[in-house]
């Protein structure tokens, strides 16, 4: 395929001078393939990797057909609905349809629960072109009579996968419900696994489908090691990592609510300035949080996987998986977080016996073995099902006579299973002569 610019995509004159403004030149492969087919009127299916720029495929083709068809009703229903699973994902998806859409006479807003809600009756009251919202907050304006769908020409899910798969169908089934049979409707997501594309049938009509890169296949540029540890010995593992001055601007990743403010203390204690992001943070707690990750105040944030989804921060070093995922999906996604842009990356495991299932199950999705740093698994003990721990496998592997890791982000001998060994960091940013 030729080398596209925007500006050879026929968006209109304020979108391309907004593009203009913020130095974006070239569409990413997801924009260069969706932007056409959105703007002939198709509904999508795109399966792109996090960071990809899948936003900007939908918004910009959304913002550009809006301004080409503004509404005599100057009350101003809203004619697009774009769903998201988290409120950072809705407030990251709002500041970039505020950029791209500055030269436009477009209003949006952005509804999300965990904040009063008198500010976004307010702004659906003034009159509203595009909504984004979580689907919790979205069904409780909708009940109350706040909002009306029955004009909205545009629907999106964004991170589908996640929407569709951890609870969410029953509310956006009755979301869809009160939208317009006649509208186009786009889908994007990082996996797709096959029941969720059956889902994604009943609200697409005769999609195209558009996958950019192999599903569920990490970016390339992020080198990913893994540790063989005791759960025990986790925390102490990742206060020796990080020692490494070049783990600048870390996100660490747990299962569990609890565990991330666990590990955000630990880490505090240990002289490591760190911020913890879950669902039981209050909203405004967490957009501190992000803001000081941002802005380089906080060198570590400390996040849950539902958390992770709105978390778009530029110059993330290192991505650390103190706990694995019970989903490998959700590998794809917390790696995702690192090497945006088309920046290098690294992301770094840690396994205890109890997760080895876990293990299994992302090397067979991503199709490739994570490199061993430090010594291998059987250095800690046999393997404990997961299943029989309860799905955390924390008190795995705790055996007299264990071997302590090793560990620390100093240069140690990786084993690749299956390949020669060879030395690198923790972080992966060794020579790899």
């Amino acid at each position: 395929m030729n080398q596209l610019k925007f500006s050879d995509l026929g968006l209109a004159d304020p979108i391309q001078l907004a593009l203009k403004t913020r130095n974006h030149d070239t569409p990413t492969p997801i924009q260069q393939e969706a932007i056409p087919e959105l703007l002939k009127g198709s509904d999508v299916l795109g399966i792109a990797q996090t960071g990809t720029g899948k936003t900007g495929a939908f918004a910009l083709p959304i913002l550009h057909k809006l301004s080409k068809n503004q509404p005599k009703d100057k009350r101003r229903e809203p004619r697009a609905l774009i769903l998201a699973p988290t409120r950072e994902l809705a407030i990251q998806i709002g500041e970039e349809i505020a950029a791209y859409g500055q030269n436009l006479q477009l209003r949006h807003t952005v509804i999300f629960g965990g904040v009063k809600q008198n500010p976004q009756v307010n702004a659906l009251r003034r009159g509203i072109d595009i909504i984004v919202a979580t689907p919790g907050r979205l069904l409780d304006l909708m009940s109350q009579g706040f909002i009306d769908l029955n004009g909205c020409a545009f629907l999106v899910l964004d991170e589908a996968d996640r929407m569709l798969d951890m609870g969410f169908v029953h509310d956006v089934r009755k979301i869809v419900s009160a939208l317009p049979n006649k509208r186009q409707s786009l889908l994007f997501s990082a996996t797709m696994p096959k029941e969720i594309a059956r889902l994604s049938g009943d609200m697409l009509n005769n999609p195209v489908r558009i996958e950019v890169t192999p599903q569920a296949t990490p970016i390339e540029s992020i080198t990913q090691n893994i540790y063989h540890v005791g759960a025990a010995d986790k925390t102490k593992l990742l206060s020796s990592i990080m020692d490494d001055p070049s783990l600048s601007k870390v996100i660490v990743f747990t299962r569990t609510k609890h565990r991330a403010n666990r590990v955000a203390d630990k880490l505090g204690k240990s002289g490591v300035d760190a911020e913890a992001i879950h669902g039981n943070k209050s909203q405004g707690a967490r957009q501190r949080a992000l803001s000081r990750f941002r802005a380089g105040e906080a060198r570590v944030l400390v996040a849950t996987d539902i958390a992770a989804r709105g978390i778009d921060v530029d110059g993330v070093t290192h991505v650390i998986n103190f706990e694995l995922p019970n989903e490998p999906e959700s590998y794809v996604h917390r790696i995702g977080r690192t090497a945006r842009a088309g920046a290098g990356g690294a992301a770094v495991s840690f396994c205890d016996p109890g997760e080895r299932a876990y293990l299994r199950d992302i090397e067979r999705l991503i199709q490739k073995s994570l490199t061993v740093i430090g010594d291998g698994p059987e250095a800690i003990g046999p393997e404990t099902a997961p299943e029989k721990q309860g799905g955390n496998g924390r008190r795995n592997g705790q055996r007299n006579g264990q071997r302590k890791p090793s560990g620390g982000a100093g240069f140690k001998r990786g084993k690749r299973r299956g390949g020669r060994g060879r030395k690198q960091s923790a972080g992966g940013h060794a020579a790899h002569a």
